[in-house]
């Protein structure tokens, strides 16, 4: 498309029917097409970088501040816990989540008992389950992981790249808009100047 409109723009630099607006407009197209093919995929990695390197950096500091605990289920929780909807673990493990009362110790050894949510199929009392907590001993939910912030950034940067492509594409459609709006208008006036002498003997038209 961007070597048509090159083509086309050197067809009608010497052909004489070619409006000044018909070269404008294949100028505005060019000009889109090429930022829509350079400029969006550059805009597009630069945001999936600084989007991957932000998430990292939450990624490592997760990891350092959570800790992965073996905790025992005391019963069964009436209602859910508010970690129970991780969105981490159900797009890692793929499965359901399950609140239940259990009983583990802080990092500094101090007992701690409350809702918690596992993914594990055992729950009945006196199960061992894995959770994390932070620093305090405080119920967490599981740290982001390398791989799915590595495709949280990808999916940005492809947001971005296309987000980019489409506010071009509608720019150029309002640039082209406005200029056939002024050749129009210009038009109009030309037509009011001539359409009441068109046709008539003497007029010179």
């Amino acid at each position: 498309m961007t070597v048509r409109a090159v083509l086309g723009i050197r067809r009608w630099r010497r052909n004489p029917l070619c409006r000044a607006t018909d070269r404008h407009e294949t100028w505005v197209a060019l000009a889109a097409m090429l930022l829509m093919l350079l400029a969006a995929p550059v805009l597009g990695w630069k945001t999936g970088s600084l989007t991957d390197g932000a998430l990292q950096r939450t990624v490592r500091a997760q990891h350092a501040q959570r800790h992965l605990t073996a905790a025992v289920v005391v019963r069964a929780a009436s209602g859910t816990s508010r970690y129970a909807q991780d969105p981490e673990a159900a797009v890692t493990e793929g499965s359901m989540r399950t609140s239940v009362v259990a009983d583990w110790r802080a990092p500094d050894g101090t007992a701690r008992t409350g809702i918690v949510s596992t993914a594990s199929r055992e729950t009945a009392p006196g199960t061992r389950i894995r959770i994390w907590t932070d620093e305090r001993g405080h119920p967490v939910m599981r740290p982001m992981d390398t791989s799915t912030a590595r495709t949280h950034a990808v999916l940005a940067g492809i947001g971005a790249a296309l987000l980019a492509a489409g506010l071009t594409e509608i720019a150029r459609r309002l640039v082209v808009w406005r200029m056939m709006q002024r050749r129009y208008a210009r038009l109009d006036r030309a037509w009011a100047e001539v359409g009441p002498d068109w046709g008539r003997t003497g007029t010179g038209s």
